[in-house]
Protein backbone atom coordinates (compact mmCIF):
# COMPACT_ATOMS: atom_id res chain seq x y z
CA UNK A 1 0.00 0.00 0.00
CA UNK A 2 1.74 3.23 -0.96
CA UNK A 3 2.60 6.45 1.27
CA UNK A 4 0.37 8.99 -0.51
CA UNK A 5 -2.79 6.89 0.18
CA UNK A 6 -2.48 6.81 4.17
CA UNK A 7 -0.37 9.78 4.82
CA UNK A 8 -3.87 11.77 5.94
CA UNK A 9 -6.41 9.34 7.75
CA UNK A 10 -8.69 12.07 9.39
CA UNK A 11 -11.34 11.68 7.38
CA UNK A 12 -12.43 8.38 8.94
CA UNK A 13 -12.35 10.02 12.63
CA UNK A 14 -15.89 11.93 10.99
CA UNK A 15 -18.49 11.31 8.74
CA UNK A 16 -18.43 12.81 5.49
CA UNK A 17 -21.53 15.13 5.86
CA UNK A 18 -20.25 16.32 9.00
CA UNK A 19 -17.97 19.22 8.95
CA UNK A 20 -15.14 20.55 11.37
CA UNK A 21 -17.27 22.93 13.62
CA UNK A 22 -20.17 20.02 14.03
CA UNK A 23 -22.35 21.44 11.41
CA UNK A 24 -24.25 19.13 8.74
CA UNK A 25 -22.43 19.16 5.47
CA UNK A 26 -24.87 19.47 2.66
CA UNK A 27 -24.15 16.99 -0.27
CA UNK A 28 -24.95 18.16 -4.02
CA UNK A 29 -23.71 15.06 -6.20
CA UNK A 30 -23.49 15.73 -9.71
CA UNK A 31 -25.97 13.77 -11.79
CA UNK A 32 -24.56 10.48 -12.71
CA UNK A 33 -23.95 9.72 -16.44
CA UNK A 34 -22.76 5.94 -17.98
CA UNK A 35 -23.32 2.23 -18.13
CA UNK A 36 -23.66 1.33 -14.66
CA UNK A 37 -26.43 4.26 -13.44
CA UNK A 38 -28.40 2.97 -16.71
CA UNK A 39 -28.44 -0.27 -16.04
CA UNK A 40 -28.95 0.84 -12.08
CA UNK A 41 -32.33 2.92 -13.68
CA UNK A 42 -34.00 0.60 -15.05
CA UNK A 43 -33.70 -1.81 -12.08
CA UNK A 44 -34.94 0.83 -9.84
CA UNK A 45 -37.83 1.44 -11.99
CA UNK A 46 -38.41 -2.30 -12.09
CA UNK A 47 -38.18 -2.20 -8.09
CA UNK A 48 -40.48 0.72 -7.82
CA UNK A 49 -43.52 -0.63 -9.98
CA UNK A 50 -43.36 -3.68 -7.62
CA UNK A 51 -43.06 -1.73 -4.43
CA UNK A 52 -46.37 0.28 -5.30
CA UNK A 53 -48.75 -2.12 -6.81
CA UNK A 54 -47.61 -5.59 -4.56
CA UNK A 55 -50.31 -4.67 -1.97
CA UNK A 56 -52.39 -4.50 -4.70
CA UNK A 57 -52.12 -7.89 -6.32
CA UNK A 58 -54.10 -11.22 -4.85
CA UNK A 59 -52.77 -14.66 -5.51
CA UNK A 60 -55.42 -17.10 -4.72
CA UNK A 61 -57.45 -14.25 -3.25
CA UNK A 62 -54.68 -13.15 -1.40
CA UNK A 63 -52.94 -10.34 -0.69
CA UNK A 64 -49.42 -10.81 -2.13
CA UNK A 65 -47.56 -8.92 0.41
CA UNK A 66 -49.70 -8.19 4.26
CA UNK A 67 -47.91 -7.17 7.21
CA UNK A 68 -51.12 -6.80 9.15
CA UNK A 69 -49.73 -7.09 12.60
CA UNK A 70 -52.94 -5.93 14.47
CA UNK A 71 -55.38 -8.33 13.24
CA UNK A 72 -52.35 -11.04 12.59
CA UNK A 73 -51.95 -11.42 9.57
CA UNK A 74 -49.09 -12.15 7.20
CA UNK A 75 -49.00 -12.59 3.31
CA UNK A 76 -45.68 -13.41 1.25
CA UNK A 77 -45.53 -14.04 -2.05
CA UNK A 78 -49.45 -14.79 -1.56
CA UNK A 79 -48.63 -17.56 1.04
CA UNK A 80 -50.78 -16.95 4.10
CA UNK A 81 -49.10 -16.74 7.77
CA UNK A 82 -51.15 -16.96 10.53
CA UNK A 83 -49.69 -16.68 14.70
CA UNK A 84 -49.61 -20.44 14.27
CA UNK A 85 -46.80 -20.26 11.46
CA UNK A 86 -44.80 -17.74 13.63
CA UNK A 87 -42.11 -20.29 13.67
CA UNK A 88 -42.11 -20.04 9.90
CA UNK A 89 -41.98 -16.35 9.97
CA UNK A 90 -38.44 -17.20 12.24
CA UNK A 91 -37.24 -19.18 10.07
CA UNK A 92 -37.96 -17.33 6.61
CA UNK A 93 -36.75 -14.22 9.02
CA UNK A 94 -33.29 -16.09 9.83
CA UNK A 95 -32.86 -17.43 6.10
CA UNK A 96 -33.28 -13.46 4.55
CA UNK A 97 -30.42 -12.22 7.38
CA UNK A 98 -27.92 -15.49 6.59
CA UNK A 99 -29.09 -14.64 2.58
CA UNK A 100 -27.84 -11.10 3.13
CA UNK A 101 -24.77 -11.99 5.53
CA UNK A 102 -23.46 -13.88 2.29
CA UNK A 103 -24.45 -11.45 0.06
CA UNK A 104 -22.47 -9.09 1.81
CA UNK A 105 -19.13 -11.08 2.22
CA UNK A 106 -19.11 -11.87 -1.76
CA UNK A 107 -20.43 -8.54 -2.76
CA UNK A 108 -20.17 -5.48 -0.45
CA UNK A 109 -22.64 -3.08 -0.03
CA UNK A 110 -24.05 -3.34 -3.31
CA UNK A 111 -27.34 -4.10 -1.56
CA UNK A 112 -27.78 -0.55 -0.41
CA UNK A 113 -26.83 1.02 -3.43
CA UNK A 114 -28.94 -1.19 -6.10
CA UNK A 115 -32.01 -2.92 -4.07
CA UNK A 116 -32.39 -0.32 -1.05
CA UNK A 117 -35.91 1.37 -1.08
CA UNK A 118 -34.22 4.41 0.75
CA UNK A 119 -31.72 4.61 -2.25
CA UNK A 120 -34.15 4.15 -4.94
CA UNK A 121 -36.27 6.30 -4.01
CA UNK A 122 -33.41 9.12 -2.89
CA UNK A 123 -31.81 8.77 -5.96
CA UNK A 124 -33.85 7.75 -8.73
CA UNK A 125 -37.07 10.03 -7.77
CA UNK A 126 -36.29 12.75 -5.32
CA UNK A 127 -33.00 13.37 -7.02
CA UNK A 128 -34.51 13.61 -10.59
CA UNK A 129 -37.11 15.94 -9.59
CA UNK A 130 -34.33 18.15 -7.67
CA UNK A 131 -32.20 18.29 -11.31
CA UNK A 132 -35.29 18.69 -12.96
CA UNK A 133 -36.36 22.06 -10.77
CA UNK A 134 -32.80 22.90 -9.73
CA UNK A 135 -30.49 22.12 -12.31
CA UNK A 136 -27.09 20.03 -11.38
CA UNK A 137 -24.48 20.30 -9.04
CA UNK A 138 -23.27 23.81 -9.76
CA UNK A 139 -26.42 25.30 -9.66
CA UNK A 140 -27.96 23.64 -6.88
CA UNK A 141 -24.51 24.92 -4.85
CA UNK A 142 -25.21 28.14 -6.54
CA UNK A 143 -28.86 28.53 -5.49
CA UNK A 144 -28.43 26.99 -2.39
CA UNK A 145 -25.70 30.01 -1.07
CA UNK A 146 -27.90 32.77 -2.85
CA UNK A 147 -30.51 34.80 -0.82
CA UNK A 148 -34.04 34.00 -0.95
CA UNK A 149 -35.26 35.74 -3.25
CA UNK A 150 -38.32 35.14 -6.22
CA UNK A 151 -36.15 32.72 -7.85
CA UNK A 152 -35.40 31.05 -5.47
CA UNK A 153 -38.49 30.59 -3.48
CA UNK A 154 -40.28 29.38 -6.39
CA UNK A 155 -37.62 27.09 -7.14
CA UNK A 156 -37.49 25.53 -3.40
CA UNK A 157 -41.51 25.53 -2.62
CA UNK A 158 -42.30 23.53 -6.06
CA UNK A 159 -39.76 21.18 -5.07
CA UNK A 160 -41.33 20.81 -1.42
CA UNK A 161 -44.30 20.70 -2.92
CA UNK A 162 -44.40 18.29 -5.18
CA UNK A 163 -41.94 16.43 -2.68
CA UNK A 164 -44.88 16.51 0.11
CA UNK A 165 -47.14 14.95 -2.73
CA UNK A 166 -44.97 12.01 -3.40
CA UNK A 167 -44.04 11.49 0.38
CA UNK A 168 -47.80 11.22 0.62
CA UNK A 169 -48.38 8.76 -2.28
CA UNK A 170 -45.27 6.63 -0.57
CA UNK A 171 -46.94 7.00 3.03
CA UNK A 172 -50.40 5.21 1.21
CA UNK A 173 -48.33 2.54 -1.10
CA UNK A 174 -46.84 2.18 3.00
CA UNK A 175 -49.73 1.61 4.62
CA UNK A 176 -51.67 -0.65 2.34
CA UNK A 177 -48.54 -3.21 3.27
CA UNK A 178 -50.41 -3.05 6.83
CA UNK A 179 -53.93 -2.27 6.81
CA UNK A 180 -54.45 -4.26 3.03
CA UNK A 181 -54.71 -2.79 -0.36
CA UNK A 182 -58.50 -3.40 -0.67
CA UNK A 183 -58.99 -1.16 2.75
CA UNK A 184 -56.67 1.46 1.56
CA UNK A 185 -58.43 1.99 -1.48
CA UNK A 186 -61.77 2.03 0.38
CA UNK A 187 -60.28 4.90 2.90
CA UNK A 188 -59.18 6.81 -0.23
CA UNK A 189 -62.58 6.52 -2.38
CA UNK A 190 -63.90 7.74 0.43
CA UNK A 191 -61.81 10.32 1.27
CA UNK A 192 -60.66 9.19 4.75
CA UNK A 193 -63.86 10.25 5.84
CA UNK A 194 -64.58 6.90 7.33
CA UNK A 195 -61.22 6.55 9.24
CA UNK A 196 -59.69 9.68 10.83
CA UNK A 197 -57.84 7.29 12.61
CA UNK A 198 -55.88 6.23 9.30
CA UNK A 199 -55.79 9.78 7.81
CA UNK A 200 -53.56 10.68 10.88
CA UNK A 201 -51.41 7.50 10.44
CA UNK A 202 -51.08 8.48 7.02
CA UNK A 203 -50.43 12.27 8.05
CA UNK A 204 -47.29 10.83 10.23
CA UNK A 205 -46.02 8.58 7.77
CA UNK A 206 -45.84 11.47 5.44
CA UNK A 207 -44.63 13.31 7.85
CA UNK A 208 -41.40 10.80 8.38
CA UNK A 209 -41.08 10.45 4.36
CA UNK A 210 -40.93 14.10 3.64
CA UNK A 211 -38.20 14.38 6.42
CA UNK A 212 -36.34 11.77 5.25
CA UNK A 213 -36.40 12.55 1.54
CA UNK A 214 -35.98 16.52 2.37
CA UNK A 215 -33.34 16.47 4.92
CA UNK A 216 -32.36 14.06 6.41
CA UNK A 217 -31.23 12.16 2.91
CA UNK A 218 -28.00 10.33 3.19
CA UNK A 219 -27.62 10.22 6.36
CA UNK A 220 -30.22 7.72 6.72
CA UNK A 221 -27.52 5.20 4.64
CA UNK A 222 -24.28 6.79 6.92
CA UNK A 223 -26.23 7.53 10.82
CA UNK A 224 -29.27 5.04 11.05
CA UNK A 225 -28.86 2.22 9.32
CA UNK A 226 -27.03 -0.58 10.95
CA UNK A 227 -26.73 -2.97 7.45
CA UNK A 228 -23.58 0.03 7.52
CA UNK A 229 -21.91 -1.19 10.50
CA UNK A 230 -22.28 -4.67 10.23
CA UNK A 231 -20.76 -3.88 6.90
CA UNK A 232 -17.89 -3.58 8.53
CA UNK A 233 -17.72 -6.66 10.47
CA UNK A 234 -18.62 -9.14 7.42
CA UNK A 235 -16.14 -7.64 4.62
CA UNK A 236 -12.73 -9.00 4.05
CA UNK A 237 -9.75 -8.44 1.74
CA UNK A 238 -11.63 -11.31 -0.40
CA UNK A 239 -14.99 -8.90 -0.64
CA UNK A 240 -15.79 -7.38 -4.06
CA UNK A 241 -16.67 -3.56 -3.87
CA UNK A 242 -16.87 -0.65 -5.45
CA UNK A 243 -12.65 -0.04 -5.08
CA UNK A 244 -10.37 2.74 -6.33
CA UNK A 245 -7.57 0.54 -7.80
CA UNK A 246 -4.63 2.38 -5.95
CA UNK A 247 -1.99 0.57 -7.13
CA UNK A 248 -2.51 1.42 -10.97
CA UNK A 249 -3.67 4.98 -9.79
CA UNK A 250 -1.01 6.53 -7.59
CA UNK A 251 2.51 4.48 -8.75
CA UNK A 252 5.25 5.53 -7.49
CA UNK A 253 4.75 9.41 -7.85
CA UNK A 254 0.89 9.44 -6.84
CA UNK A 255 -1.66 11.24 -8.71
CA UNK A 256 -1.78 14.40 -10.45
CA UNK A 257 -3.57 16.62 -13.46
CA UNK A 258 -3.58 15.55 -17.05
CA UNK A 259 -1.32 17.29 -19.38
CA UNK A 260 -1.96 16.53 -23.04
CA UNK A 261 1.30 14.44 -24.48
CA UNK A 262 2.85 13.19 -20.97
CA UNK A 263 3.87 9.92 -20.54
CA UNK A 264 2.60 9.77 -16.89
CA UNK A 265 4.58 5.93 -16.78
CA UNK A 266 7.51 6.93 -17.78
CA UNK A 267 7.40 9.63 -14.90
CA UNK A 268 6.01 7.46 -12.18
CA UNK A 269 2.73 8.37 -12.17
CA UNK A 270 -0.26 6.90 -11.74
CA UNK A 271 -3.51 7.10 -14.13
CA UNK A 272 -5.45 9.27 -11.45
CA UNK A 273 -5.68 12.22 -13.32
CA UNK A 274 -7.20 13.69 -9.87
CA UNK A 275 -10.11 15.15 -11.55
CA UNK A 276 -12.42 14.98 -8.28
CA UNK A 277 -15.01 13.64 -10.89
CA UNK A 278 -15.41 10.75 -8.63
CA UNK A 279 -16.19 12.60 -5.42
CA UNK A 280 -18.53 15.40 -6.92
CA UNK A 281 -20.69 12.19 -8.16
CA UNK A 282 -20.96 10.43 -4.81
CA UNK A 283 -24.08 10.60 -3.29
CA UNK A 284 -22.57 10.38 0.16
CA UNK A 285 -20.17 12.60 -0.31
CA UNK A 286 -16.99 10.82 -0.15
CA UNK A 287 -13.55 10.01 -2.15
CA UNK A 288 -13.61 6.77 -2.54
CA UNK A 289 -9.83 6.80 -3.19
CA UNK A 290 -9.20 6.81 0.60
CA UNK A 291 -10.43 3.15 0.34
CA UNK A 292 -13.39 1.19 1.88
CA UNK A 293 -15.43 3.49 3.92
CA UNK A 294 -18.79 3.29 5.89
CA UNK A 295 -20.56 6.00 3.99
CA UNK A 296 -19.97 4.61 0.36
CA UNK A 297 -23.22 2.45 -0.84
CA UNK A 298 -21.67 0.76 -3.49
CA UNK A 299 -23.36 2.45 -5.72
CA UNK A 300 -21.03 2.38 -8.65
CA UNK A 301 -21.52 6.77 -9.76
CA UNK A 302 -17.49 7.02 -9.41
CA UNK A 303 -16.80 4.19 -11.72
CA UNK A 304 -19.15 5.82 -14.12
CA UNK A 305 -17.69 9.74 -13.42
CA UNK A 306 -13.98 7.87 -13.16
CA UNK A 307 -14.49 5.97 -16.68
CA UNK A 308 -15.80 9.12 -18.91
CA UNK A 309 -13.17 10.68 -17.56
CA UNK A 310 -10.58 7.85 -18.86
CA UNK A 311 -12.04 7.56 -21.75
CA UNK A 312 -11.18 11.43 -22.85
CA UNK A 313 -7.49 11.16 -21.84
CA UNK A 314 -6.98 7.62 -23.51
CA UNK A 315 -6.39 5.86 -20.19
CA UNK A 316 -7.61 2.71 -19.46
CA UNK A 317 -11.37 2.17 -18.08
CA UNK A 318 -11.77 0.26 -14.82
CA UNK A 319 -9.53 2.91 -12.39
CA UNK A 320 -12.29 2.30 -10.37
CA UNK A 321 -14.40 -1.10 -10.55
CA UNK A 322 -15.76 -3.69 -8.63
CA UNK A 323 -12.65 -5.28 -7.16
CA UNK A 324 -11.26 -6.87 -3.77
CA UNK A 325 -8.67 -5.59 -1.90
CA UNK A 326 -6.21 -9.29 -2.64
CA UNK A 327 -7.30 -8.05 -6.80
CA UNK A 328 -6.02 -4.84 -6.33
CA UNK A 329 -2.82 -4.84 -4.26
CA UNK A 330 -1.54 -8.65 -5.67
CA UNK A 331 -3.45 -9.07 -8.59
CA UNK A 332 -5.61 -12.56 -7.74
CA UNK A 333 -8.18 -13.53 -9.14
CA UNK A 334 -11.81 -13.81 -7.33
CA UNK A 335 -11.98 -17.18 -5.30
CA UNK A 336 -14.74 -18.55 -3.24
CA UNK A 337 -12.91 -18.69 -0.28
CA UNK A 338 -14.29 -21.18 2.62
CA UNK A 339 -16.12 -18.71 4.67
CA UNK A 340 -18.00 -18.01 1.93
CA UNK A 341 -19.10 -21.68 1.41
CA UNK A 342 -19.99 -21.85 4.94
CA UNK A 343 -22.33 -19.19 4.89
CA UNK A 344 -23.63 -20.94 1.40
CA UNK A 345 -24.22 -24.16 3.19
CA UNK A 346 -25.82 -22.84 6.37
CA UNK A 347 -28.12 -20.86 3.63
CA UNK A 348 -29.19 -24.37 1.81
CA UNK A 349 -29.72 -25.67 5.13
CA UNK A 350 -31.64 -22.89 5.96
CA UNK A 351 -33.82 -22.87 2.50
CA UNK A 352 -34.13 -26.58 2.92
CA UNK A 353 -35.67 -26.37 6.31
CA UNK A 354 -38.17 -23.44 5.40
CA UNK A 355 -39.15 -25.59 2.22
CA UNK A 356 -40.11 -28.69 3.87
CA UNK A 357 -41.58 -26.82 6.68
CA UNK A 358 -44.19 -25.16 4.16
CA UNK A 359 -44.17 -28.04 2.36
CA UNK A 360 -45.51 -30.06 4.90
CA UNK A 361 -47.42 -27.32 6.52
CA UNK A 362 -51.41 -28.01 6.90
CA UNK A 363 -54.01 -25.73 5.28
CA UNK A 364 -55.90 -26.28 8.51
CA UNK A 365 -55.02 -25.57 11.95
CA UNK A 366 -57.17 -27.28 14.95
CA UNK A 367 -56.44 -27.19 18.26
CA UNK A 368 -58.32 -28.17 21.41
CA UNK A 369 -57.75 -26.97 24.80
CA UNK A 370 -59.61 -27.80 28.12
CA UNK A 371 -61.11 -25.36 29.64
CA UNK A 372 -59.61 -24.06 32.55
CA UNK A 373 -60.39 -25.23 36.18
CA UNK A 374 -62.93 -27.63 34.60
CA UNK A 375 -62.73 -31.58 35.49
CA UNK A 376 -64.03 -34.52 34.39
CA UNK A 377 -67.94 -35.25 34.88
CA UNK A 378 -69.33 -38.60 35.21
CA UNK A 379 -72.18 -39.65 33.21
CA UNK A 380 -75.00 -42.78 33.33
CA UNK A 381 -73.62 -45.72 31.58
CA UNK A 382 -70.17 -45.56 32.97
CA UNK A 383 -69.45 -42.63 30.54
CA UNK A 384 -66.51 -39.83 31.02
CA UNK A 385 -66.90 -36.18 29.55
CA UNK A 386 -64.40 -33.34 28.98
CA UNK A 387 -64.96 -29.99 28.17
CA UNK A 388 -62.37 -28.31 25.55
CA UNK A 389 -62.74 -24.68 23.67
CA UNK A 390 -61.24 -26.00 20.18
CA UNK A 391 -60.21 -23.46 17.42
CA UNK A 392 -60.64 -23.85 13.85
CA UNK A 393 -58.25 -21.69 11.30
CA UNK A 394 -58.50 -21.91 7.75
CA UNK A 395 -55.51 -20.53 5.77
CA UNK A 396 -57.04 -21.11 2.67
CA UNK A 397 -58.71 -19.01 0.25
CA UNK A 398 -61.57 -21.27 -0.13
CA UNK A 399 -64.31 -21.85 2.13
CA UNK A 400 -64.93 -24.80 4.17
CA UNK A 401 -68.36 -26.87 4.56
CA UNK A 402 -70.11 -29.45 7.04
CA UNK A 403 -67.88 -29.57 9.63
CA UNK A 404 -67.44 -32.56 11.72
CA UNK A 405 -65.52 -34.17 14.56
CA UNK A 406 -65.06 -37.22 15.57
CA UNK A 407 -62.61 -39.75 17.66
CA UNK A 408 -60.02 -41.57 16.51
CA UNK A 409 -58.11 -43.17 18.91
CA UNK A 410 -60.82 -44.10 21.18
CA UNK A 411 -64.58 -45.63 21.06
CA UNK A 412 -67.12 -42.31 22.03
CA UNK A 413 -68.56 -39.60 20.61
CA UNK A 414 -68.13 -35.61 20.35
CA UNK A 415 -70.70 -33.03 20.64
CA UNK A 416 -70.26 -29.58 19.60
CA UNK A 417 -71.89 -26.52 21.57
CA UNK A 418 -72.98 -23.83 19.16
CA UNK A 419 -70.43 -22.38 16.73
CA UNK A 420 -70.78 -22.65 13.40
CA UNK A 421 -69.61 -26.09 11.22
CA UNK A 422 -68.61 -24.03 8.14
CA UNK A 423 -65.19 -21.96 8.53
CA UNK A 424 -64.81 -18.89 5.79
CA UNK A 425 -61.61 -18.92 3.83
CA UNK A 426 -59.07 -16.78 6.08
CA UNK A 427 -61.36 -17.18 8.99
CA UNK A 428 -60.27 -18.51 12.46
CA UNK A 429 -63.72 -20.32 14.28
CA UNK A 430 -63.77 -21.25 17.83
CA UNK A 431 -66.67 -22.73 19.99
CA UNK A 432 -67.07 -25.48 22.62
CA UNK A 433 -67.42 -29.09 22.86
CA UNK A 434 -67.49 -32.07 24.40
CA UNK A 435 -65.96 -35.51 24.76
CA UNK A 436 -67.52 -38.60 26.09
CA UNK A 437 -65.56 -41.87 26.42
CA UNK A 438 -66.58 -44.95 28.44
CA UNK A 439 -64.52 -45.71 31.51
CA UNK A 440 -63.80 -48.95 30.35
CA UNK A 441 -62.15 -47.51 27.41
CA UNK A 442 -59.53 -45.48 29.48
CA UNK A 443 -56.13 -46.67 30.24
CA UNK A 444 -54.74 -44.13 32.71
CA UNK A 445 -56.27 -40.92 34.91
CA UNK A 446 -55.20 -39.04 31.62
CA UNK A 447 -55.44 -40.64 28.51
CA UNK A 448 -53.93 -39.05 24.95
CA UNK A 449 -56.93 -38.94 22.52
CA UNK A 450 -56.35 -38.31 18.72
CA UNK A 451 -59.84 -36.08 16.99
CA UNK A 452 -60.45 -36.22 13.65
CA UNK A 453 -61.66 -33.04 11.59
CA UNK A 454 -63.72 -33.40 9.10
CA UNK A 455 -65.47 -31.29 5.61
CA UNK A 456 -67.86 -33.63 4.08
CA UNK A 457 -67.06 -36.67 5.44
CA UNK A 458 -63.39 -36.26 4.80
CA UNK A 459 -60.46 -35.94 7.29
CA UNK A 460 -58.83 -32.03 6.60
CA UNK A 461 -56.99 -32.07 10.10
CA UNK A 462 -55.66 -34.25 12.93
CA UNK A 463 -55.28 -32.99 16.81
CA UNK A 464 -54.28 -34.38 19.87
CA UNK A 465 -55.09 -33.46 23.16
CA UNK A 466 -55.48 -35.12 26.90
CA UNK A 467 -58.62 -36.35 28.35
CA UNK A 468 -58.88 -36.49 32.15
CA UNK A 469 -61.18 -39.31 33.94
CA UNK A 470 -61.18 -41.38 37.59
CA UNK A 471 -57.75 -42.56 38.73
CA UNK A 472 -57.10 -46.22 38.10
CA UNK A 473 -56.03 -48.36 40.33
CA UNK A 474 -54.27 -51.85 39.30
Amino acid sequence: MNKQKFENEVFRDTIGTIGDDGKRKWVFPKKPVGIFYKYRTWLSWLLLVGLLVFPFIKVNGNQFFLFNILDRKFNIFGFPFWPQDFHLLVIAMITGVVAIILFTVVFGRIFCGWFCPQTIFLEMVFRKIEYAIEGDRGKQIKLAKQPWNKDKIIKKGSKWLIFAIISFIIANVFLAYFIGGDELIAHVLSGYSNSTSTLFKLLIFTGAFYFIFTWFREQVCIIACPYGRLQGVLLDDKTINVAYDYVRGEREEGRSKFRKNEDRAALGKGDCIDCNQCVDVCPTGIDIRNGTQLECVNCTACIDACDFMMEKVNLPKGLIRFASEDNIAKGEPYKYTIRQKAYTAVLILLMAIMGVMLFVRNDIEASLTKLSGQLYEKKEGGVISNVYRYKLVNKTSEDINNITFKLLSHEGTIEVVGGANDLKSQELNDGTLFVYIKRNQLKSDKDKIKVGVFSDGKRIETTTTNFQGPRIFK
